[in-house]
């Protein structure tokens, strides 16, 4: 299965538990009450997971909205 854009949606709203339509390029962390810290952490998880990759610890703090997700993907590979 090839991972794209809608893989990483998917993470995105099944993490938050929010519609697949509210992930967008500009969601950002703390925009929204479900992607507080402890999500941040989960949603980094299930990214490692899903994409099976590990992501480093100057990475991860990259991640602040869907489109830095992505740019931070591109790094490790994953075309969107």
């Amino acid at each position: 299965m090839q991972k794209n854009e809608k893989t990483l949606q998917h993470v995105f709203s099944s993490v938050l538990e929010i519609d697949p339509e509210e992930v967008r390029d500009d969601l950002a962390y703390q925009s929204i009450p479900q992607w507080d810290s402890i999500n941040h952490m989960y949603l980094i998880c299930e990214i490692e997971s899903v994409f099976e990759l590990a992501i480093k610890s100057d990475d991860i703090l990259e991640i602040q909205s869907v489109a830095s997700a992505k740019q931070v993907l591109k790094k490790y590979g994953v075309a969107f």
